[in-house]
């Protein structure tokens, strides 16, 4: 699976942060939450940060559903 892509954040005055995909809105972080995004997005690769905040990130089934009688070719 391709790494996440598409993510944009912005802070915005009010210490409110927006997370956007592909120019959707995908989550709104306020206060505490918000300070520690940023300073995980800092630290880290800022795609991933982001696909695990809002939660658009490999949730651990993928191999299973993979293997499932349906999906099979």
């Amino acid at each position: 699976m391709p790494p996440p892509s598409g993510f944009r954040y912005q802070e915005r005055a009010d210490g409110t942060v927006l997370i956007t995909h592909h120019g959707r809105a995908a989550g709104t972080l306020r206060g505490g939450r918000a300070a520690r995004f940023l300073a995980e997005v800092t630290a880290g690769d800022p795609q991933l940060v982001m696909a695990r905040w809002t939660g658009a990130y490999k949730h651990g089934n993928e191999r299973t559903a993979r293997s499932h009688p349906r999906n099979r070719r």
